[in-house]
């Protein structure tokens, strides 16, 4: 007899669980999706139905709370008042151990099972932070390869590291939005080293001290976190956050100024992949020709913008950004050796 299960959440994180589950676990089904509110979120996925927490009545089946982890504190609250107490929570550290197991069964490159090797590669990755960032509740030591980088410096007077993007040729005041996008310019046009990359102050990629041996033994070009899956495909993401005129702004730029992979767009964002968070480690060169490819596009696309970028306080460019790497690098997929890892948040 299956196991039957619940998943509290339909978006990426959810649906990335529930694709992993249903080839990982042949004798476990999901009964179906749970969300608070029908608005926003499709009526089914996979054939499964989505349905509201007022309308599920099945207190004997476990539910996987399957969202981001700020919300898990309030889905817990809403399961428990309704006496559901047979839940877990799928924390960044469980969904990247159960992407992991799936992404090694579809065969892609698992950056901690690459083998190691005698010499230890350059990094500098530095982590986006924001003045107004709320403080972590437990504390994080960085390697000494991750740097702080103040995103949005030329914004504020006040300073939270000693690295700023507002520091020679920069977009800082570009950072409203671009996000974290003006501290990956940055890096495109300051850092140097053997390999260059981007976290967030929260979110960072799964890379230990030991992967770093792991570089130059398997002559890795590029590290990203395993990639969110979404249903029907990931058009889902743009269509979720971001105004169709903004996208269409996007396309024609990208027409204009990268026609290859505007043509491309159609076929790849059929697919169901997508690389998020604005995360990545690269070959410096790599790095940096993904940088000079992007930023024209996203310069052209506020231009094209109506209100334009300028005129506005969203982060608009920064969810473009998400769908431009995601092009790029699925676009490349086959020319650059990609390794993967999963996603951390710090708390």
């Amino acid at each position: 007899m299956q196991n039957l299960i619940a998943i509290y959440g339909a978006q990426m994180v959810a649906v990335s669980v529930y694709y992993a589950i249903k080839e990982l676990y042949s004798d476990c089904k999901v009964w179906c999706f749970i969300v608070k509110e029908q608005s926003g979120n499709p009526y089914d996925i996979d054939g499964i139905p989505v349905i509201t927490l007022d309308r599920f009545k099945e207190n004997d089946i476990k539910v996987l709370i399957a969202t981001p982890e700020n919300h898990h504190p309030a889905i817990i609250r809403d399961l428990e008042t309704k006496g559901i107490r047979d839940y877990l929570c799928m924390d960044s550290q469980k969904e990247a151990a159960l992407m992991e197991r799936y992404y090694e069964k579809k065969g892609y490159r698992i950056l901690h099972a690459c083998p190691a090797g005698n010499s230890q590669a350059g990094l500098s990755v530095f982590m986006s932070k924001f003045y107004r960032d709320q403080p972590l509740k437990e504390s994080y030591r960085a390697p000494d390869w991750i740097h702080a980088i103040q995103a949005g410096a030329a914004l504020t007077d006040i300073r939270i590291a000693e690295i700023c993007d507002n520091q020679g040729e920069n977009i800082s005041e570009k950072n409203v939005n671009y996000s974290e996008l003006s501290a990956l310019y940055w890096v495109g046009k300051h850092a140097d080293a053997d390999y260059l990359g981007l976290f967030h102050y929260r979110r960072i990629l799964d890379v230990q001290e030991e992967d770093l041996y792991r570089l130059n033994k398997n002559d890795i070009d590029v590290i990203l976190p395993f990639p969110t899956i979404h249903y029907p495909s990931i058009n889902e993401h743009h269509r979720r956050y971001l105004k169709e005129q903004d996208w269409e702004a996007m396309v024609q730029a990208l027409a204009e100024c990268a026609p290859l992979y505007a043509k491309a767009l159609p076929k790849i964002f059929a697919g169901q992949y997508f690389y998020n968070y604005n995360m990545l480690i690269a070959k410096r060169q790599i790095f940096q020709d993904f940088c000079n490819w992007m930023f024209p596009i996203l310069a052209r696309t506020e231009e094209l913008s109506v209100p334009k970028g300028r005129e506005r306080s969203d982060r608009y460019i920064g969810y473009l950004g998400e769908n431009l790497t995601a092009l790029y690098f699925l676009y490349h997929q086959r020319d650059f050796k990609i390794a993967y890892t999963g996603r951390k948040m710090l708390v």
